[in-house]
């Protein structure tokens, strides 16, 4: 790639490393961002609020434009809301006895839905009223088959384990009844010694559970910390996943040849991958979008445990995200995760240059992707990138650039402040899930988790911190802060050694 080209990237990092530490508490937000991300909190949580249950305290996986929830539930969208809450409660938008109000209804209709024993997993989907678990799906009438989601069971935890941390000093009786919960979760379930890793999911019905997570860019890691946290999976669990597939012709369907070198951390060894993209190298998602590689980092301080990984890939993901929005497809917007399709639907986006999923997760509905080829493995010569005309339909959805918040502030505010003057994605329920940048088109709706993933990440930004604080406890840093910190990734600039590989 051209100099002139990674040129923008390269300014772009130097910002973001430089802005990520200071915007980790908010220090280095104005007022005037301050009073932005406040509003833009309270109209979020209004969203959360008109989605909920008032009887099951249980929020729906979403909201349509007219009011309307839908029937259906996930164990994360649960976990969401109750971290939400939290966040509520903070930013001084719902007083303490609300909060301690909702969380306690929450937590009770929990105590009392089904779920698998003797592991204490929740099953993936329920209906929001009722807490009961559904075999039907509500908007189709299809047949559903009730399964335990590792990662979807992480993100309850994850819930459940900061209102046990955040509320222990003021609602004690609250913060007991969640650690009690957490505590009944048992993660070293999923656990597959042969692969040391976890599994996607267990199906009680027929005994089905397919291993395995293969990446560490991945929000599945959320699993993994709880269970290696909890000493229920080992501490080399954490090596287990790769960072990329290795650089070999048996591996060749990756989209890009990675850089890498092998090193070995508690007798695992670990192809310490990346991808090349444009001046830099990347440790890559399976699909390249904002919610596999960031979400984690909402509870767990990556970037300062991890200063050799996590601390130099975050800002580089964000750097990639800008950059592909801005330069690669000329959109003039950026954040591309899974989210609604605007039109109708679900899609999982992302930048297929920073995702190993040889079919893509892309930017836009008309699925334009990049070959980068495999060296000299026969068949997979690289194909020159799309230009930005080629892009077409692209889709940003608002939940990327509040996660980019902690290492990009000035640009994802300008980011969301452009979405909001460009098109009708925002009134009195905060952001709409989704548009399609070229034609307008705006979702019809509100997903919980997304509008989770908004409120956790503004709260770590105005309230110092707080998801982290509350998840990352004397027990946690003890059993991860070790693991993650031995740890060097092959992310960072690109040098003439990289050329020649």
């Amino acid at each position: 790639m051209s100099a002139r080209r990674a040129a923008p990237l390269l300014a772009v990092v130097l910002a973001l490393a430089s802005a990520g530490s200071a915007a980790a508490a908010g220090s280095g937000l104005s007022p005037s961002e301050r009073s932005t991300l406040r509003g833009y909190a309270a109209h979020t949580w209004a969203s959360l609020v008109a989605m909920t249950d008032p009887d099951s305290g249980l929020p729906a996986d979403s909201l349509e434009a007219d009011g309307t929830p839908s029937v259906q539930t996930s164990t994360t969208n649960i976990g969401a809301y109750m971290w939400s809450t939290v966040v509520a409660e903070r930013l001084g938008i719902i007083s303490h006895v609300e909060a301690a109000a909702r969380l306690t209804r929450t937590l009770t209709t929990l105590e009392g839905m089904e779920r698998h024993q003797p592991s204490g997993q929740f099953y993936n989907w329920y209906d929001h009223r009722t807490g009961a678990v559904l075999t039907v799906w509500p908007p189709t009438g299809a047949p559903v088959k009730p399964i335990l989601s590792s990662v979807d069971n992480g993100w309850l935890a994850a819930g459940l384990k900061v209102v046990a941390g955040a509320e222990a000093g003021t609602a004690p009786a609250v913060a007991r009844q969640a650690r009690a919960l957490f505590d009944s979760m048992h993660f070293g379930f999923y656990y597959r010694p042969e692969a040391n890793r976890i599994a996607f999911f267990y199906a009680p019905s027929d005994g089905e559970s397919p291993c395995c997570y293969d990446t560490i860019v991945s929000e599945s890691r959320i699993a993994s910390y709880i269970a290696i946290a909890t000493g229920e999976s080992p501490a080399n669990e954490y090596f287990g996943s790769w960072r990329t597939f290795p650089d070999t012709c048996d591996l060749s369907w990756q989209e890009t040849k990675p850089i890498g070198v092998t090193r070995t951390y508690l007798g695992v060894n670990v192809f310490e991958g990346a991808y090349p993209y444009d001046g830099f190298k990347v440790v890559p998602g399976w699909g390249g979008s904002m919610f596999e590689a960031l979400m984690p980092s909402l509870f767990v301080p990556e970037d300062k445990w991890g200063p050799r990984s996590w601390a130099i890939n975050h800002p580089l993901t964000v750097a990639a995200q800008i950059h592909h929005g801005l330069v690669d497809a000329g959109y003039g917007y950026w954040g591309f995760s899974p989210s609604n399709i605007p039109e109708g639907g679900y899609d999982a986006y992302g930048v297929d240059a920073i995702g190993m999923n040889p079919d893509g997760y892309f930017s836009n509905e008309d699925h334009t992707g990049v070959n980068h080829g495999f060296g000299d493995c026969p068949g997979r010569a690289a194909v020159p990138d799309p230009p930005p005309s080629a892009y077409s339909n692209g889709v940003v959805t608002p939940h990327a650039s509040f996660l980019a918040l902690r290492w990009a502030p000035e640009q994802a505010l300008a980011n969301l402040a452009k979405l909001r003057s460009s098109f009708d994605i925002y009134d009195k329920w905060g952001f709409r899930d989704s548009v399609n940048v070229d034609t307008g088109a705006v979702s019809g709706s509100y997903m919980s988790l997304d509008q989770g993933m908004i409120m956790g990440a503004i709260g770590n930004a105005l309230a110092g911190d707080v998801l982290r604080d509350a998840f990352a406890t004397k027990d946690v840093r003890a059993a991860l802060r070790p693991i993650i910190s031995m740890e060097r990734f092959g992310a960072g600039p690109r040098d003439a050694a990289d050329d020649l590989h």
